[in-house]
């Protein structure tokens, strides 16, 4: 009699696992969506995945004391036969391992886990009504381990890491549940945090700038030609930004007004300022364009909302945007590249080592290399690459894209100018 309690209470153990199994992969929309259907089940499945912890804490304890109670009834069983010694405490031991590892640790979780819905519709009523009866016994034994606990425990139960999540995402475009596209921004989001403004900002050397002195009508040509809506206000030099000039605000005003009385402030932010941070305070500030600033007080560039989206879903391009690939690859075995690829890139492209400690870019290397600003036309030579600048030649004369091939040397020259200069025997 004892031991067909004790296999009721095995089996009864088993399904408080099998629901604790299937409970823990209950997602909380899902279930209120299938409430909203009317599927059997679902509310109580809603109100149990609204309160999770509480109610797999509940299943805890009760698996607990079904196998407990269970080891202690076969116990009695094997020492009644036995007799009190080691026999009884090995087969005791034994048998209830094995049948607690097959029959409440194996079994019930694969087939929870494997029907996760399925069986949570049907365990969320016994549960929630367990929930209401024994809630502040569970409750109580809680706060006691809790204050065993180091810290304070988890009040809201145990959550998840960024790491954990990033898996979670991989795991849900395996199985298709999401697209490629849809990963990757999600994991963009996550890099957010780990991205400084340096790094999507444009540089100072790709600013487009107005003085303060011009007029409106100066101000309305260099937005056509530009194509940009807000532009920097500069007096004396671009580390002198004292606004930013809205096109709407051209538009509106008469073409005789100086840029001055048009601009409006400007908003500065470090340039090693995390990405995610600057976000946040240009939607809580309701501005688009904020110019970065570098450790000395100079201007390094400046950012702007669309920056900080191409982060996350990958580049926005309109129909005034020239779409240039970073890396084109010439006939002549040459490749073409941009002037901001990092050299890290370039390293790979060519397989060699480059300096990469003291500039990011490509156009940085051949500055670093030249020792001034390269200008279209500039060559140089860095570990076995020969790079020729190339871009506009207008008034600020930077370089868009560098031309970039390996220098092919002669093979032993010096000895076949020596074998020429032989002289001949008599």
């Amino acid at each position: 009699m004892l031991l067909l309690v004790a296999a009721g209470l095995i089996i009864l153990a088993g399904l408080f696992a099998m629901s604790d199994a299937a409970l823990s992969r209950i997602s909380p929309a899902r279930a209120g969506e299938m409430a909203r259907e009317g599927v059997r089940g679902a509310r109580a499945l809603q109100v149990v995945a609204g309160d999770v912890v509480r109610h797999l804490n509940l299943l805890l304890l009760l698996r607990l004391a079904c196998e407990l109670t269970a080891t202690t009834l076969v116990a009695l069983v094997t020492i009644d036969t036995w007799g009190a010694g080691w026999t009884a405490g090995a087969l005791t031991a034994g048998s209830m391992l094995v049948v607690s590892f097959v029959v409440v640790g194996v079994a019930p979780r694969t087939i929870g886990r494997q029907h996760a819905y399925t069986v949570g519709r049907y365990a969320a009523p016994p549960v929630r009504w367990l929930g209401r009866v024994l809630g502040p016994l569970a409750r109580l034994l809680i706060l006691v381990g809790n204050a065993f606990t180091p810290g304070r425990g988890f009040r809201e139960g145990p959550f998840a890491t960024t790491v954990e999540l990033r898996e979670l995402v991989d795991l849900a475009e395996a199985r298709g549940v999401v697209e490629h596209g849809e990963r990757e921004m999600i994991h963009s989001v996550f890099s957010l945090g780990d991205t400084i403004v340096r790094e999507v900002m444009v540089p100072r050397t790709e600013m487009v700038w107005i003085e303060a002195t011009k007029t409106g009508r100066q101000a309305l040509a260099l937005f056509l030609r530009s194509g940009f809506s807000r532009i920097p206000v500069i007096v004396e030099n671009v580390d002198d930004v004292v606004g930013i000039l809205y096109l709407k605000d051209v538009i509106r005003a008469q073409d005789t007004n100086e840029v001055r009385e048009l601009m409006r402030a400007a908003a500065f932010v470090p340039e090693f300022k995390p990405v995610d941070d600057l976000l946040s305070e240009m939607q809580a500030a309701r501005t688009h364009i904020a110019i970065v600033v570098d450790e000395y007080g100079g201007t390094a560039g400046l950012v702007t909302i669309e920056d900080i989206l191409e982060e996350i879903v990958g580049e926005i391009t309109d129909e005034y945007d020239v779409e240039r690939p970073p890396v084109e690859r010439l006939g002549d075995g040459s490749i073409r590249v941009s002037a901001r690829l990092s050299v890290e890139d370039l390293a790979e492209l060519f397989d060699v080592e480059l300096p990469n400690d003291e500039v990011e870019t490509v156009a940085g290397l051949m500055a670093h290399e030249l020792g001034r600003v390269p200008i279209p036309g500039a060559d140089a030579t860095v570990a076995g690459l020969q790079m020729t600048a190339e871009g506009t030649t207008g008034r600020r004369n930077r370089i868009d894209t560098v031309l970039v091939r390996r220098v092919v040397e002669p093979e032993n020259p010096l000895s076949e100018t020596r074998d020429e200069r032989q002289p001949a025997d008599a």
